[in-house]
């Protein structure tokens, strides 16, 4: 088995996600045959997934900079710099970014929740077009290409 070490930049498809964080694929599920995915959020202040159910794969959140409660089923955490959190399959969660920036680290296994954020995303070689949203279909659908549910808006 090749072991996969990419450089930075390389093969890392950054995307626009909910409003404007960015989500950088730092190692996808293609390079890991399937295994972890491992991945970057650069967010502002309010930004907030809609409230998803991952059926297939747990998450590791590690808040690098910036804070954001995080939601975990019927617990609620207040992550700060080097703050981490393990959210497992099948139980609601999110976060809202409370700080003026975050740098987040995500880490899923096994892999595959890029596949959600370049169906939902735009290339950011591309200017971000005037009053851009995701559309609740949109992200309904890539929900369903990655085995998890949109429960409903940001918490």
């Amino acid at each position: 088995m090749s072991i996969p070490c990419l450089a930075p930049h390389e093969d890392q498809r950054q995307r626009g996600r909910i409003g404007g964080s960015v989500f950088s694929a730092l190692l996808g599920a293609e390079a890991t045959g399937g295994q972890p995915t491992v991945g970057r959020f650069d967010a502002g202040r309010g930004e907030a997934p809609p409230l998803p159910v991952h059926n297939d794969e747990d998450e590791v959140f590690l808040l690098l900079s910036g804070s954001a409660p995080v939601r975990a089923g019927d617990e609620e955490h207040e992550l700060q710099e080097g703050g981490i959190v393990f959210l497992p399959r099948r139980v609601p969660h999110g976060c809202r970014i409370t700080s003026e920036k975050a740098d987040l680290l995500l880490i899923s296994a096994p892999g595959g929740p890029q596949k959600m954020f370049r169906h939902t995303g735009r290339d950011l070689r591309e200017p971000r077009p005037e009053g851009f949203v995701i559309p609740a279909q949109l992200l309904t659908e890539a929900a369903e290409l990655s085995g998890s549910v949109v429960l409903g808006p940001a918490r």
